[in-house]
């Protein structure tokens, strides 16, 4: 058991204790050395460590905190050499987790090192270095210090790039040309830091450019007007047309990118900094290769090159062209689309017709490797007139239509040569451009190259039939096609057509007969050389009223009364019949000669409905429309017929009868 001191002074043991022998000052003095071992740090900030140790995991790191921070391996394949000892920037992203851990990072540090850099570049103009990571749609992905940035297609080159895969994994000094902080975009060019090393040789080129000149490029860019040449600093243009002395469609046919080639410089522009250049300019011109034997009338043969509305040109040899005209290349009258008869590419033989070296000018023509049949020694006897011949409509106008009988021979048919029956109005009426037409030669003057023809004329005047059928005061069947102010056009049998005036349209019972009726027409007027009828409705009732009249007439002249079923006559009739016998003799012979001459009439438009009805049956087509027209036309005359047979019998029967009055009546007073 230990022993108790009696006498221990309890005042003085703090003062004996730990540092209670130190004054305030030297307490002071001490915390001041004891902070200044500890360092204070802030999260979400960038500061430099000390590596301390190496495991497979981590990096155990110093940064004068209470505690070691640990960072990844991984963060570090970019120093393969890392040892302790050495010093690194890393982000301090938590001070202490769960754990008690102090938590850093060196690829935010990285991170956030890049971005400053990227704003100061951007700031201060200066020039950054990446890798590019990958291609993408337009352009190239570069990393930045881990910061990703976009590097557009435009942007990589002064020249066009047509494959951006063999930048993949180069590194590249770039310059930061626009940053969306928002999205953390940034957009980066290669191109400018070009432009400015070119920009002193464009000027040093440009200062010593001379029309005339000759320099080396290479073709950066092709398009279908020209090539872009890049002449070591400046670009200048190659038009297609300076390409070569021949035609061609497109550069590509006989230059390629990147192709090395001497060229003229032709003109340019120190404003625009615009440089013309030429390639043909570097040959001889072919005109001056051109045989001195060759001339008008000469024959060669070459390739359609090109062919326009108004001819086709061909090149005899490459940079020596000729315009062959579309009136050259046919003896034929009407002018067509030149691609009716050659095209592009064709090889083809013509004539010199025009020469001239200085000016670099030819015309050629086709038609004259062949004959103009206009001149042939048959051809007054093949188109002699009266001759027919069957040919190709070309084209239509208001007076009539050119029919083609051969390569070179049109002749016209006059819209009045179309139809005997029917008025034409416009050749479309009747045919259209494109079909075949057989025509009659009416007219032929070969000195100025005319030709007349007609189409009518192959067929019999009708008109000297319809005379004996369509007789003034016969009546016919006929529709109205047309109605205006001035009358209407009737449709008549056999396809011919009449006229009537308004007031002859007027029904019996009073009204208008309208476009598209059938009724009874009476022949007013017929006039062959006007090829004209003029027909009336209102007459074929008004004129049956007169024969009604008449008919009533005569029966009072006939005897009333019998006995016996004799005829008697009163002794005043008889007295009347004596006393003037001769003026009934008379009148008789007359209505006689009236009802023969009727007869004979009737015979002769029987004769002539039978002759349409023959022309009519050999035109019809089997077609049921046309059947149907033939058969319209065989009842309407026939009915005519009907008509005018028993209109002669009424005639005749009267004529007899009046001569059986008068001899009876020569009897009686003989008795």
């Amino acid at each position: 058991m230990a022993e108790v001191v009696d006498n221990f002074d309890w005042d003085n043991v703090g003062a004996n204790s730990f540092g209670g022998n130190y004054s305030a000052e030297e307490r002071a003095r001490m915390e001041e050395m004891y902070s200044d071992t500890l360092t204070t740090v802030q999260e979400e900030e960038v500061v430099r460590g000390v590596v301390v140790g190496i495991t497979d995991r981590d990096v155990i790191l110093n940064i004068g905190f209470k505690s070691d921070g640990l960072v990844p391996v991984s963060e570090f394949r970019d120093l393969p050499d890392l040892k302790p000892g050495d010093e690194v920037e890393v982000f301090i992203e938590e001070q202490e987790n769960a754990n008690g851990q102090l938590i850093l990072s060196r690829k935010k540090a990285k991170i956030k090192q890049a971005w400053k850099a990227i704003y100061d570049a951007l700031e201060n103009d200066t020039i950054l270095e990446g890798v590019v990571k990958r291609r993408t749609k337009g352009g190239l992905i570069m990393d930045l210090d881990g910061v990703e940035a976009f590097l557009p297609g435009s942007q990589i080159d002064v020249k066009p790039i047509r494959d951006f895969d063999i930048y993949v994994g180069r590194r590249m000094e770039v310059k930061v040309v626009k940053i969306n902080a928002a999205f953390d975009n940034v957009v980066v060019s290669h191109k400018v830091l070009i432009e400015k090393d070119l920009e002193k040789q464009r000027e040093a080129i440009l200062n010593n450019l001379e029309k005339g000149q000759i320099l080396e490029g290479v073709i950066k860019n092709m398009t279908n007007f020209g090539v872009f040449i890049d002449l070591g600093g400046v670009d200048g243009l190659l038009h297609i047309t300076d390409i070569s002395w021949g035609r061609i469609a497109h550069p590509s046919e006989v230059l390629q990118l990147d192709q090395k080639l001497n060229v003229v410089v032709l003109d340019f522009d120190e404003a625009k900094k615009r440089i013309s250049l030429g390639l043909k300019q570097l040959t001889p011109h072919p005109w001056d290769s051109l045989p001195e034997d060759m001339g008008v009338g000469s024959k060669v043969k070459g390739r359609i090159v090109n062919v326009a509305d108004y001819g086709a040109f061909m090149e005899i040899i490459p940079g020596v062209e000729g315009l062959i005209h579309v009136s050259e290349m046919s003896w034929s009258q009407h002018l067509r689309n030149p691609q009716d008869f050659i095209k592009q590419g064709d090889v083809v033989e013509a004539q010199i017709l025009t020469l001239d070296r200085e000016d670099r000018k030819m015309s050629l023509g086709i038609k004259q490797l062949s004959e103009d049949p206009w001149t042939r020694g048959d051809f007054a006897e093949k188109y002699a007139v009266g001759t027919k011949h069957n040919g190709l409509v070309r084209n239509l106008t208001n007076f009539g239509l050119f029919v083609e009988l051969e390569e070179g021979v049109d002749g016209l048919v006059h819209v009045s040569d179309l139809s005997w029956t029917k008025k034409i109005k416009h050749p479309s009426e009747v045919v259209k451009v494109g079909d075949r037409l057989d025509v009659l030669v009416l007219e032929l003057d070969v000195a100025n190259r005319r030709l007349a023809l007609g189409h009518k004329q192959l067929e019999e005047n009708p008109w000297d039939t319809f005379q004996t059928v369509f007789t003034p005061g016969s009546v016919h069947r006929a529709t109205i096609t047309e109605k205006n102010d001035r009358g209407a056009v009737l449709e008549l049998p056999y396809g011919i057509e009449g006229f009537a005036y308004p007031k002859s349209l007027q029904k019996e019972d009073g009204s208008q007969a309208e476009n598209g009726e059938s009724l009874d027409f009476r022949v007013v007027e017929f006039s062959k050389d006007d090829r004209r009828i003029v027909l009336s409705h209102t007459a074929v009732y008004n004129q049956s009223q007169e024969e009604e009249s008449r008919a009533s007439k005569f029966k009072k002249k006939t005897p009333t009364a019998t006995a016996g079923g004799v005829a008697t006559t009163s002794a005043a009739d008889v007295k009347k019949a004596t006393s003037q016998p001769a003026e009934k003799s008379t009148l008789g012979d007359l209505d006689a000669l009236s009802a023969l001459r009727d007869r004979m009439m009737g015979s002769e438009r029987e004769a002539g409905e039978q002759k349409l009805q023959a022309q009519a049956s050999k035109k019809a087509a089997p077609a049921a429309e046309e059947e149907g027209l033939v058969a319209r036309v065989t009842k309407a005359a026939s009915d005519a017929i009907d008509t005018v047979t028993h209109a002669a019998e009424d005639v005749v029967d009267r004529a007899k009868h009046l001569l059986d009055s008068d001899d009876d009546t020569n009897k009686e007073d003989k008795a």
